[in-house]
């Protein structure tokens, strides 16, 4: 990719992804003026306190969170903050995030252990004063989920975005069948299924699947050295294939501020992306692929519990936690100084 595109990218995410006008406030303010003042202590924090760069997808029980937990949360409540995820994902991204958090009741009837899979541990925790602040942020976090937004006057930016499920199918009981994350993974094997042998060559770069994603709980991530088959090295089909894979994952926000990143990775990076697989290729066996651009990363795992235990991540590599957002908010404080 030339420097010229490089630029375009990330000016077009700059302008276009996160720059979709939508009342995260609003659902937020609510939930803010339903709390006392002990829990609003708790749910809110300044915005350049450290937790807000740090994440993890361990259970609530392995991993002390920032904000404030729904089980110390009144019903009420509870259906403010479920407001604020309503607002800020799609029907589809909701809907995943919902079934994530019934994962965990699952699990823990099937285990008896209820403290230790509770679906009440996941926090919320607000960065800065959405009534006051031109910027600020949000996040919402627990076992195989972490939500991350940063707002810019009316600007957006959503990413680290964490999915995970255990099981990746139920094997049992009424729930039997049901699989989370199956688009993620069915795509993902009906594009490895279409590629010719030579294709298959330079998709695979390792025929052992990694048994986590590689950038885990990481902060900031930079881009892996490129392995994989190159976008513009896949057929018509194949790129359709391709793009429905990170649609997928872009479509758990909402529509327009998805369209309008998919446009820039369509306009300005898709040729330059690679679909990279470690692993086998029958899905009841270990396996893991990456779709790096210029710009973001997904990297999926499917390695665990005798391949049914997914964690799928979106990063982005100058937007997670809100980081472009920043620079342009302090660019401009800069620039008013000067006048």
């Amino acid at each position: 990719m030339t420097m010229q595109k490089f630029m375009f990218a990330i000016l077009i995410t700059i302008l276009g992804f996160n720059s979709i006008l939508l009342a995260q406030s609003v659902s937020t303010l609510e939930f803010l003026e339903a709390l006392n003042a002990t829990q609003l202590k708790k749910a809110t924090l300044e915005f350049n306190d450290p937790s807000r760069e740090t994440w993890h997808f361990f259970p609530g029980t392995m991993y002390k969170r920032s904000g404030i937990a729904l089980y110390e949360l009144n019903p009420a409540q509870k259906k403010l903050v479920f407001n604020v995820l309503k607002e800020n994902l799609s029907n589809k991204g909701y809907a995943k995030t919902q079934k994530i958090i019934d994962l965990e009741r699952y699990l823990g009837e099937l285990t008896g252990n209820k403290e230790f899979r509770d679906p009440e541990k996941y926090n919320i925790a607000i960065y800065g004063n959405p009534k006051t602040d031109a910027l600020w942020s949000w996040s919402f976090e627990g076992h195989h989920l972490s939500l991350n937004f940063t707002v810019l006057n009316g600007k957006i930016s959503a990413s680290p975005l964490f999915f995970g499920a255990n099981p990746a199918e139920i094997k049992e009981g009424s729930q039997k069948g049901e699989r989370v994350l199956h688009k993620e993974e069915d795509l993902a094997f009906e594009l490895m299924h279409s590629l010719s042998r030579d294709q298959k060559n330079q998709a695979i770069f390792k025929t052992q699947a990694f048994p986590e994603i590689l950038t885990f709980n990481a902060s900031k991530v930079e881009p892996f050295d490129v392995v994989g088959i190159k976008a513009e090295s896949l057929n018509k089909k194949q790129q359709d294939i391709l793009v429905s894979i990170i649609m997928e994952y872009l479509f758990t926000l909402p529509k327009d501020l998805a369209k309008e990143r998919l446009r820039a990775i369509k306009i300005s990076e898709f040729d330059d992306i690679h679909f990279g697989w470690a692993g086998s290729t029958d899905i009841s066996k270990g396996h893991y692929y990456r779709i790096q651009g210029d710009t973001f990363l997904i990297e999926f795992d499917n390695t665990q519990n005798n391949a049914n235990h997914i964690h799928a991540v979106w990063r982005d590599f100058n937007g997670d936690f809100g980081r472009d957002l920043i620079k342009e908010h302090y660019r401009t404080a800069e620039h008013h100084k000067k006048n």
